[in-house]
Parts: C-alpha cells; structure tokens; sequence
C-alpha cells in the first residue's frame, strides 16, 4: 500500500500531524499498536498548553470543539525557592489573556482522533505494530507485524522516548536520568485557586500545583526515586495531607481525586532527527525535565514545523527530500537545545545539596522578580514554545 507520508505514533503529536495536514494533497498512513481508551472522570496526564501550542489546535480545528468547562486558563504563577526567594508572573502584566491552558490529555486526545477518523487522506492502520523498516532513494517501507507492508516518500516517528523509529533508522539517542519520578494526582481543593498554578523548588524535588476547573488542581511532584516509592505506598488520604503540607496549604485541605501514577524523570537528547526517509517528533526526538511543563509544547512545535513545510512544498517535490527535513531541523534546533539546556540546568542546580549553590539560586530567583524586565523576558519565552 503506497502513502505519501507514514506516522508511527498516534498519539497527540503524531495524530495532530495528520489533523494538520488534513487540507494538504498527502496521503497519509497513521499507524498505532492500539487505539486510545478513555475513562470516564478527570485524566491524572495534565498538560499546561502554551498559548502558541492552543493557537495551533485551534488551525487545526481541535480546540474550538473541546469541553470549554474542563479548560484551565493560569493567569497567574507564583515559584518559590527552598529559602524564601520567589518569582512571580502574571497574565495582566504580560498583557496576554492566560500564561498556560490546563488541559487534560484525553480530552486534545478524543478530539484527535475523531478528527482524523473523519479525514478522507488518512488510513488508519491500528492496531499495528511495526517489524520492519528500510529505505531507498525514492521509497521508504514499513513493514507491520501482521505482514502488511506500507510504503512512502517518508516515515514520522512519534512514537515516545522509546522510539522503535529511531532504534531502526539508526538514529543516536543519548539519555540521562535524573533518578527521580513524575508523580502526578488530582485533588478538590478546600480554597479556590482563582486561576493560579503554583510550583516549590524543595530540597525532597519539585512541586508544582496546577489549576482544574471549580475547586481542583493538579499535583505533579518531581519526586527521588525513593520519595516517589513512599508518596506512590500513601493512603489516598494520607497523600493529600502530605501534599497540602508541602505546598504550605495554599490550597488549604486537600481530598484526593485519582490514584497516584509516576513516570521515570530523564534528559534525552537525539544529536540528529533525520535519516534518509525518516524524521522523528515529539518525545522521539527530544525529552525535556518536566519542571517548565514544555514537553509536550516543543512537541507540537514540531508538528507546526513539519507540517508547514510539507504542507507548502509543491506537488512535484518529494516529501522525503532531505532539504525538507533538514530545514525542519534547522527551525527546531535552537528551542529545543534552549528548553533541554534550561530544564536540565534548573533541575540540578536545585537537586544540589550545598549551601553556597543555595545561596546562589535563591538569590538569582529575587533578582529577577525585582526586575520586570527579566520577568517579562522569561514569560515571552515560555509564551511562544
């Protein structure tokens, strides 16, 4: 079966690719080892979508048909030190309408998919699990463990910090770990949060609290490995109480809404994301410490790349050429190397025991909150990744 592009992955980035292409000449293959399930109440994967990641789903048609009551604007952040210093940023002060949407995954995610169940240049190939991969000069192949073979002028791995795309195509990928875990829960909470997320650079890790709709947030504690054991062992109760202690109650009491997950902490870096025929995406192509809660931001940031230059490219040109994917590399390279170098230098310059290292990024934390200017130039960055 012969495609002009392959995605591996459908999951929000890959299916966003294939929704924003959905007006384009390409023929496309979206192929998946299994559909997505979703449950009824709150999902525990929160995302907080910048404002450039939401004006692309609402190109793509996505967001305008989302359930607006389960949409979090932030307006405003409060991040506080581990000795008293503090930042402090503001929708107003910034003259936009929201620093971040909170959203939930399953919620981007339903809406993808019935969109690209809908689109007349998409074939669905789930479930579907690659075997094989192999290109030429003018034809890349994949070949699924039931036998089918796909073929295409190009195959898009987002497919996770796991990618099987990558391993095949023989694609370096260096990862680092920070020996510490995600955990992530949703709680009601007894004060309203009036639309502020709130995050503490603690020694026991990173915490952060992030508005949900009414009287809810959403809990991610970037947590040691052996902390992670013991908040993932708590009582439903007792772990509320633990992390309305750790957020110095400025949420009040908290009543746990979901179970706890947790999900391993590392630092990827993919030294290139092409090779002949192929181009990876999302988390297959880079991973960022959760800390700035860009991941999936600089994920839709490829999506938006991509697909405005395949999208433009004539119809005589072919997509796998290597001038397109090396110009896609090229408008990707600095904000991911920013985001990746800051993350990763934030998380161990407060992962650090030592005192003068304390003294040093708590004082670097209230000189810039003295300072709107640096404050403005911190909030534009987070605006458009």
């Amino acid at each position: 079966m012969r495609f002009d592009l392959i995605i591996n992955g459908a999951g929000l980035v890959g299916a966003s690719l294939a929704v924003a292409l959905r007006a384009s000449r390409l023929s496309i293959a979206l192929v998946d080892a299994r559909a997505p399930e979703f449950g009824l109440g709150w999902d525990t994967r929160i995302y907080a979508l910048s404002p450039k990641s939401q004006r692309l789903l609402d190109e793509i048609g996505v967001w305008r048909h989302l359930d607006a009551a389960r949409i979090t604007p932030v307006h405003d952040m409060e991040i506080f030190g581990d000795t008293g210093a503090r930042l402090d940023f503001s929708a107003y002060a910034a003259g936009v309408p929201a620093l971040a949407f909170i959203v939930e995954q399953n919620l981007i995610l339903r809406e993808l998919w019935e969109s690209v169940r809908r689109q007349s240049n998409v074939t669905l190939f789930v479930p579907g699990e690659p075997a094989q991969l192999s290109t030429d000069d003018h034809t890349a192949r994949l070949t699924l463990q039931d036998g089918r073979t796909l073929e295409g002028g190009l195959i898009v791995g987002a497919d996770g910090a796991q990618s099987w795309v990558r391993q095949h195509a023989g694609l370096e990928s260096n990862f680092t770990p920070y020996h510490a875990r995600g955990v992530v829960a949703n709680f009601a909470t007894e004060k309203p949060h009036h639309h502020r997320a709130f995050q503490w650079f603690r020694e026991d890790g990173i915490l952060a609290f992030l508005p949900l709709p009414g009287n809810m947030m959403s809990m991610v504690w970037s947590a040691p490995d052996a902390l992670a054991d013991e908040l993932m062992s708590l009582s439903p109760e007792a772990l509320a109480e633990r992390v309305a202690a750790a957020g110095g109650h400025a949420l009040g009491t908290l009543q746990a809404l979901s179970a706890p997950a947790a999900f391993a902490l590392r630092l990827g870096r993919v030294p290139q994301i092409h090779a002949p025929r192929v181009v990876l995406i999302g988390d297959a192509a880079h991973v960022v410490h959760p800390l700035a809660g860009h991941g999936v931001n600089l994920g839709f940031g490829d999506v938006a790349s991509l697909a405005g230059i395949l999208a433009a490219a004539p119809a005589w040109r072919d997509v796998g050429e290597p001038g397109l994917l090396r110009r896609h590399a090229r408008s990707r390279a600095e904000e991911v190397a920013l985001m990746q170098a800051g993350t990763h230098l934030l998380a161990r310059l407060f992962g650090a025991k030592h005192a003068m290292l304390s003294t040093l990024r708590n004082t670097g934390m209230s000189l810039i909150n003295r300072s709107q200017a640096a404050r403005q130039f911190l909030t534009r960055i987070a605006l458009d990744t």
